[in-house]
């Protein structure tokens, strides 16, 4: 027999001191601390002692005990590999005997230890556990039951897939059967852990569970009144998990538990009503939903209408009593972290030539992201927003009548929610509620000055869902009073109202463009006082406005009084931040509209915004190569500054066109855009090959020598697995193949005996290459060099001629002179085939093609 471990009373009294010293507030204690556990980890023994304390150490306090196998349990999550064996086995035996403590707390420590351990690969060599602790369920005693019950639920929230695998010779046929046993016991908290324990299996279709799936349902409906709020709310977590996988053996009872759900949605218990709530979240996307719940939604939307409202503590958390802010700086935490978005080359057809757009996602977030926890308001705007997209305007019966009511309430909160109501359905229900709108949105813009701070910020996102209506009136009726109401909120005391006004105002500009253009002299004065007046997060927000405003209104912009007003601050912005400095995304994103929209008008500004970030692409190049020599040495960069570069010299190049000619000429962009091109992150490939394309359009004669280089890479990101990287990669071959074809012409006007003789090899992708382009003089000048080599060699272009006649038709108005070249070539070609054959050679040509040319040609 093995003499079991004892500990050293010195030893044990030297482990004591430090978990005192370690629930010391003071910051000196604590670096002690670390250093003297780093020491004691040194020693294999030293977790035997931190278990001891923890599970026989009974005389000690309970939050020490729980703290020393806290402890033991971030040792075992670093180190268990480490461990000897016989130290793992003390520590396993100790948790199973003593998963029965009497207290809750120490019983929780050692079910989380229990499952850390299990989670380390441990539960295959650990073959006893699972059977020890089903087994320890069947106790008579309350805590050892209730013991191992915690710890089972932490194992199977942990490792539910490894449960269902066979590595383990598939558990879950015992354990799951065993599991709805308990479903009936005697003590809440036990019949909790149970469903809970089941719950981990539904959404991975644990067959086990599946064999049990009908059992399961009655099971869960026999506890549907049960009297503890965290049973009812693990019931209601079932049914919605259920609805997703297993719809088919729930709609035999659709009708009950959609009655259930509807009592469980209005539970006086908000984390119950919370859970019931996403039951119609989840059935929206059900094809079904609309046949199994159009009876009840008489039921239904009232009670979502109810969960809107604030609850009292949502106010307290809010400072929804505080009406000014302005003047209290942002805490860092509040800050949620940006993603910016790559520049994606859109092409519009209509035009012929590709055009840069922005693709971005719509974001209709729910108003109150400070209470960034999911909560029944935003549970319920949720569902009633998905409904109203599922029932269209039969929803509007149930909601009309409740809707005037809240909307002129006396109670600000009532009214509160009425608003955000409205704004909850403006996508699914626009069509009925059409007829009253012209009621509804002055109502609204008044709300815009109400005295409560929350409902001026929640008239803002509701207004801001309505803008296509209101664009779509005579800018008198609605849009210049909205804008005018919207615009002093931009300036508002408060930096909820703040926020949510300048993210409606960038709405509104989306949709307005440039029916803002008479307008724009009043919008910068504002957009330029906020600058001033903004604490940290709303000048992010800040940004976006004004960048959108500049995608809106395009070259509108370009008046010098703007840019007197608006330049200014942002470039004392653009001086303010660091290169390290995060804040530099928007400001960048924000000046690239400018700049796009500017055009010539940016000049007096290119230059150092240019080097800047050809310098900010430059260091997160070289960080990037040291990082990937020693990794262990360097931090690895943030490649948004990269990106974000990349991105704001695109916007100059396009804004600037010819004049961005002469600062690629003083810098060493081509060589960091090779590096750019080839790295491994998608995102940065997918703006480099943005910039090329820009490059291309705009200053040719640089890129021109880099074409051999570059064009074996742009082939190999023509993979159609990152979708946005390859649209980038074929845009910046198509922009590069018509400046080549360009210059061919160009050559061939010149020295025609020369380049003529080669006229068959390449007529052919030179006409599809300029086919695409609107008239003008790059493309006038490719077209006579054309006409003059066709004439030094004829005989080149007859194998291609339908190519030729589709380009001359590509043609909106040519020069006189130019139409006179294209008549004699496409006559003297058909005299020369004569009238017989040019009938058939026509016949090819689809109808459009057949009409341009005898309309505009006579052939």
């Amino acid at each position: 027999v093995r003499m079991e471990w004892q500990p050293d009373e010195q030893g044990l009294q030297q482990v004591l001191q430090l978990l005192k010293d370690s629930q010391s507030p003071n910051t000196v204690t604590q670096r002690a601390v670390q250093q003297k556990l780093e020491q004691l980890n040194q020693f294999p023994d030293f977790n035997n002692y931190l278990i001891f304390v923890l599970t026989r150490l009974k005389t000690e306090d309970e939050p020490t005990r729980s703290l020393s196998g806290l402890i033991l349990k971030n040792n075992v999550k670093a180190h268990y590999q480490n461990f000897p064996s016989a130290v793992a086995d003390f520590i396993k035996q100790e948790c199973l005997n003593n998963i029965g403590d009497p207290s809750p707390l120490i019983r929780a420590t050692i079910g989380i230890l229990i499952t850390t351990i299990a989670s380390k690969g441990e539960l295959q060599t650990w073959p006893e556990l699972l059977p020890q602790l089903c087994n320890l369920l069947n106790s008579e005693d309350y805590n050892t039951c209730e013991g191992s019950f915690g710890a089972l639920q932490k194992i199977c929230e942990d490792s539910s897939e490894l449960l269902d695998s066979d590595a383990l010779n598939r558990p879950l046929n015992i354990m799951i059967p065993k599991f709805l046993q308990f479903f009936k016991h005697c003590s809440p908290k036990i019949r909790s852990h149970a469903i809970a324990c089941v719950n981990q299996f539904i959404i991975g279709r644990a067959q086990a569970l599946m064999d049990n799936i009908d059992t399961f349902i009655e099971s869960l409906f026999a506890l549907a009144a049960d009297e503890d709020s965290e049973v009812r709310k693990n019931v209601c977590r079932a049914l919605v998990m259920l609805l997703e996988v297993r719809i088919d053996r729930l709609i035999p009872h659709m009708h009950s538990i959609i009655q259930y759900m509807l009592q469980r949605t209005q539970d006086p218990d908000e984390n119950v009503a919370l859970e019931a709530c996403e039951f119609w979240l989840t059935l929206a996307e059900q094809p079904i939903c609309k046949e199994v719940l159009s009876g009840h939604l008489v039921q239904l939307i009232p009670i979502l209408v109810n969960g809107m409202k604030y609850s009292e503590i949502d106010i307290i958390l809010l400072k929804g009593d505080v009406e000014e802010d302005e003047a209290v700086p942002d805490s860092e935490q509040d800050i949620k972290p940006r993603f910016h978005k790559s520049r994606t080359v859109t092409l519009q057809h209509e035009g012929g030539e590709g055009e840069e757009g922005e693709d971005i996602e719509e974001d209709d977030d729910d108003d109150d992201d400070t209470l960034s926890d999911w909560n029944l308001r935003k549970c319920s705007a949720a569902a009633l927003d998905v409904l109203a997209n599922v029932f269209r305007d039969e929803l509007l019966p149930h909601l009309l009548p409740l809707l005037k009511g809240l909307l002129f309430h006396l109670d600000w909160v009532i009214k509160e929610s009425g608003i955000l109501v409205l704004g909850a359905i403006a996508e699914g229900c626009m069509q009925g509620m059409v007829p009253y709108l012209p009621e509804l949105i002055p109502h609204l813009i008044q709300c815009l000055c109400d005295k409560k701070a929350l409902v001026r910020s929640i008239a803002c996102w509701t207004l801001s869902r309505y803008a296509h209506w209101v664009v779509s009136q005579p800018p008198d009726s609605y849009l210049k009073p909205l804008m005018t109401e919207l615009l002093k909120r931009i300036l508002d005391s408060n930096k909820k109202v703040q926020e949510a006004a300048c993210s409606a105002f960038a709405t509104l500009e989306e949709e307005a463009c440039t029916e803002l253009v008479p307008y724009l002299s009043y919008i910068l004065d504002t957009l330029v006082f906020a600058f001033g007046k903004y604490q940290h997060k709303n000048l992010l927000i800040l940004y976006d406005a004004i960048g959108t405003l500049a995608d809106s209104v395009g070259h509108h912009l370009n008046q010098p009084e703007y840019i007197q007003k608006l330049m200014p601050p942002l470039i004392a912005k653009w001086n303010e931040l660091k290169d390290e400095d995060k804040d530099l995304f928007p400001l960048l994103e924000c000046l690239s509209s400018v700049a796009t929209a500017l055009q010539s008008g940016f000049l007096p500004y290119c230059e150092p915004v240019y080097q800047r970030c050809v310098t900010l692409v430059q260091k997160t190049l070289a960080q990037a190569m040291m990082y990937n020599q020693h990794p262990d040495q360097y931090e690895a960069p943030d490649k948004d500054f990269m990106i974000v570069a990349l991105d704001l010299l695109s916007g100059l190049a396009e804004g600037l066109g010819g004049h961005v000619e002469q600062l690629v000429a003083r810098s060493n962009i081509m060589t960091l855009l090779f590096q750019c091109m080839q790295d491994t992150m998608p995102e940065v490939r997918q703006s480099s090959f943005a910039l090329l394309g820009d490059l291309t359009k705009a200053c040719f004669l640089h890129v021109k020598p880099c074409i051999a280089e570059f064009m074996p890479i742009l082939g190999l990101n023509l993979n159609p697995e990152f979708i946005s990287v390859c649209n980038n990669a074929t845009w910046a071959i198509g922009e590069i193949s018509m400046q080549m074809a360009i210059t061919i012409g160009r050559l061939g006007f010149v020295c025609p005996q020369e380049v003529a003789p080669q006229l068959q090899h390449f007529i052919r992708p030179w006409c599809t290459s300029l086919r695409n382009i609107r008239d003008n003089e790059e493309k006038d000048s490719a077209f006579r060099g054309i006409c003059v080599m066709i004439g030094v060699n004829p005989a080149g272009v007859v194998q291609d001629f339908i190519f030729f006649c589709d380009a001359v038709a590509s043609w909106v108005n040519p020069k006189d002179d130019l139409r006179d070249m294209f008549y004699k070539i496409l006559h003297g070609f058909k005299d020369q085939v004569g009238e017989e054959n040019w009938q058939q050679f026509s016949e090819q040509f689809p109808p459009l093609l057949k009409e341009r040319l005898s309309a505009c040609y006579g052939v």
